[in-house]
């Protein structure tokens, strides 16, 4: 079987391109399992982050020219549209060199242009749509579709249609496989002090980095902190922070951006705080860690506060607006969490309830469907 998977070069789309993958080489590897042998390739667009978070995956991927992601009408909508037509003859030479048996798209503007060609050629196309809700640009590409898998249950109700069904967010195997013990003394951390993991995302939250940098002093007088603060930022945030006179600044561990040490940092920390991008949350939730998420603001159809509320309203999180946010505000939501245990533990329970183990089975087994 051959498949083309297609994305952004951005770990929210990427992470579930890989846990998908992950899932079809076990079942290759089965003999009891289809299929029984697989051959895949990514398209996606030019990032500095596309090797890392390929790296020791083994897929082979091919670049192409794509629209930027804006929220509303820009004056450089000539100059996306030509790169929209420059990517999909682009997608035209790769699809026909390779043409696979089926396409899966993880969604951005990388995607359509391959997504419209896979039409063309009438090769089926599923589409996976990690949000609560789709920004027009997704829903656009739902009628292409054959199959349209959800990560919320109430999106199945909200796409009626045959093709729409729940799976869930695939999750990438590494992030449940961290090791407390371990991970306590590769971080150099305490295991009698509470520890906090703040996430600024790969291409940092200034915003959430700006309000950790005010309530600093006060975090480490009870706290650990393990921030990984975006590569863009971090030598702006590294330069701040050695300008502070913080007492116990041994207890803070800053980052640019890490891969594979997140799942370290979710084994050992205590409370999670980041934003409220789907695939975030969807590994926030599997490893059963207590959140206080922080939607963007600015984010497309306002998806991220939506994740965001469908998480806090079963319990699993608490739901802070960035544009009311004060820093001591977070600051005391940080202590009210730490200080009830009850808290704590009715928080980790919700967040386990709301794992979806399965989620990249369920795709694949629509893959191997469509692909028949």
């Amino acid at each position: 079987m051959r498949i083309l998977f297609t994305g952004e070069s951005l770990k929210g789309y990427l992470y579930p391109i890989i846990a998908v993958h992950e899932e079809l080489k076990r079942l290759a590897g089965d003999p009891k399992s289809k299929p029984k042998s697989l051959e895949v390739m990514l398209i996606s667009s030019k990032s500095h982050f596309l090797e890392e978070m390929l790296e020791g995956t083994g897929i082979p991927y091919k670049i192409i020219q794509a629209a930027e992601q804006r929220n509303s009408f820009s004056p450089l909508f000539f100059i996306d549209f030509l790169k929209f037509i420059i990517g999909f003859f682009q997608s035209v030479i790769h699809i026909f060199n390779y043409m696979p048996d089926v396409i899966f798209s993880k969604g951005g503007h990388v995607s359509l242009s391959v997504v419209m060609v896979g039409w063309i050629f009438r090769i089926p196309i599923i589409i996976h749509e990690s949000d609560a809700v789709a920004s027009p640009l997704d829903k656009f590409m739902f009628r292409f579709a054959k199959k349209v898998a959800v990560s919320f249950k109430n999106s199945k109700e909200i796409y009626v249609s045959p093709k729409v069904f729940f799976s869930g967010n695939p999750i990438i195997s590494f992030i449940a496989q961290g090791d407390e013990e371990k991970s306590l003394k590769s971080f150099a951390l305490n295991e009698e002090k509470p520890t906090l993991f703040i996430m600024a995302g790969s291409k940092g939250a200034e915003e959430i980095n700006r309000l950790v940098m005010e309530i600093l002093p006060e975090l480490l007088r009870d706290y650990q902190i393990i921030h990984q603060c975006g590569i863009v930022n971090y030598d702006k945030v590294k330069s701040i922070v050695e300008k502070m006179n913080v007492p116990n600044l041994n207890n803070y561990h800053l980052f640019p951006f890490f891969r594979k040490r997140a799942a370290d940092a979710y084994a050992v920390c205590n409370l999670v705080v980041s934003r409220a991008g789907a695939n975030t949350v969807a590994e926030i939730m599997a490893v059963g860690k207590p959140s206080i998420l922080i939607p963007l603001a600015s984010a497309i159809s306002d998806k991220q506060k939506k994740n965001a509320f469908y998480y806090s309203e079963s319990g699993a999180a608490i739901l802070l607006s960035e544009k009311n946010l004060k820093p001591h505000l977070l600051l005391n939501v940080i202590r009210g969490i730490f200080q009830s245990s009850l808290k704590t533990i009715e928080m980790q329970r919700a967040a386990r309830k709301l794992a979806q183990p399965e989620a990249a089975r369920k795709i694949v087994e629509e893959i191997i469907k469509v692909a028949k």
